[in-house]
């Protein structure tokens, strides 16, 4: 269940679901087995100068090796840096979540 977290300046005019969606879909191409992505969006109303800094965390797993990371890295650079139609800086980050990391479900 890999997680994808947008963080932008509010000077800019993003449209955070459907990066989001397209990060779930970039992941899925990479990896078919890697589930759902859990998205969130925070956009900043106080900022020094813009930005949108785009956060990937997976589980680790022999599969995600280098290679796989740096493919990811790049559509996930160039397809998402695409869709910022204003000047900012922009970074993109792949991470992996701790050993002790659980998650699951949780129906009421």
């Amino acid at each position: 269940m890999p997680h994808a977290e947008l963080k932008f300046s509010s000077d800019l005019d993003i449209d955070a679901e459907a990066i989001l969606e397209e990060i779930d879909t970039i992941i899925r191409r990479h990896d078919d087995g890697s589930g759902a992505c859990k998205g969130r969006a925070y956009p900043a109303q106080r900022f020094h100068r813009s930005h949108c800094a785009v956060r990937v965390t997976l589980l680790r797993k022999p599969h995600r090796d280098e290679a796989f990371c740096t493919a990811l890295l790049e559509e996930i650079e160039s397809r998402i840096s695409k869709r910022i139609t204003q000047p900012c800086a922009f970074t993109v980050e792949l991470d992996f979540f701790s050993p002790f990391f659980t998650a699951r479900d949780i129906n009421s």
